[in-house]
């Protein structure tokens, strides 16, 4: 018997203006009900309506007593569940239907639905740590990362309808448009030192949009973040670091520092995203929530 057939009162829910739902939502519902009734759940499927409401419909299936909350969305989605889901006992299982699918890939699901959900099939429940941002706008979970400067500016001018037709190249977009500006500076504070820089990464996760390796020390099984620095406000700099980060040579750079952190202060005005979804301005303080979520993992991923 594997692990995922023992819940019997699961629920999927799925953002169907995702990537992959918004092309074909009816043949991806289909497709989503006969991969998971061969790994031996069949669970309710429950749309999302508007942002934000992957939260109530999680909170909604926590208040009847489901065994089992699967998400099929992108990592906004998937982050807007996880904040209801902190502290709850309940596993979260993930298949990959958004823009990037950061976490399915690095569990190594992968981005085919059939083949994650024979993969999720073989999972195991793991309690793990998530984030936790305080600023501006009050506190937030996230799973995978937050991001401070340069790469929460290019989140907050994305163009959500070329983000809808082309994906991943809208960020690409908006990033080169970066090219022309100065990076704004800001302080991370440390337990030693006060770093001034344009952009910072508090990794959970190894990868960055699901194709680059930034934090290679960063796991979901630690109780730590893996955080990137990156000092400099000239836009060339950043553009070499992005290349540096395609050949896993990134943390090798002049300017780049990385740390091992529970607890990091930010200082100044700069915007911040976490798991890829703008979440306001510093100044803020990011902290680790240790045994926070249940996570269907995958035993190979370490």
């Amino acid at each position: 018997m594997n692990a995922i057939n023992t819940y019997r009162n699961a629920v999927l829910i799925y953002n169907p203006v995702a990537g992959k739902l918004r092309r074909d939502r009816e043949r991806f519902i289909e497709r989503s009900k006969g991969a998971l009734e061969k790994a031996g759940v069949r669970p309710e499927f429950w749309p999302t309506t508007e942002a934000g409401a992957a939260t109530e419909l999680a909170r909604k299936a926590l208040d009847e007593g489901v065994d089992l909350i699967l998400v099929a969305g992108g990592d906004g989605t998937i982050n807007e569940v996880v904040n209801a889901m902190v502290g709850s006992k309940v596993p979260l299982g993930i298949l990959p239907a958004g823009t990037a699918n950061v976490l399915a890939m690095e569990m190594g699901l992968g981005s085919n639905l059939e083949r994650a959900a024979a993969k999720l099939a073989e999972c195991e429940p793991v309690r793990i740590s998530v984030g936790r941002l305080h600023g501006k706008k009050g506190s937030r979970h996230f799973l995978l990362m937050a991001g401070v400067g340069l790469d929460a500016r290019i989140v907050s001018e994305v163009h959500s309808g070329l983000k809808a037709k082309t994906g991943k190249f809208a960020y690409w977009v908006a990033g080169f448009a970066q090219m022309r500006r100065f990076v704004d500076q800001f302080e991370v504070v440390l337990e030693n030192e006060v770093v001034r820089c344009g952009f910072a990464l508090i990794s959970r996760v190894r990868n960055y949009g699901g194709d680059l390796e930034i934090a290679s020390g960063a796991s979901l099984r630690s109780d730590e973040f893996e955080v990137v620095l990156i000092r400099g406000s000239i836009p060339l700099k950043f553009s070499a670091y992005m290349f540096a980060a395609f050949l896993r040579q990134a943390t090798k750079m002049p300017g780049v520092s990385v740390h091992r952190m529970k607890r990091l202060c930010l200082r100044g005005e700069a915007q911040v995203q976490v798991d890829g979804e703008h979440a306001g301005w510093t100044p803020a303080c990011i902290e680790i929530v240790p045994d926070a979520l249940t996570l269907l993992m995958p035993t190979s991923y370490r």
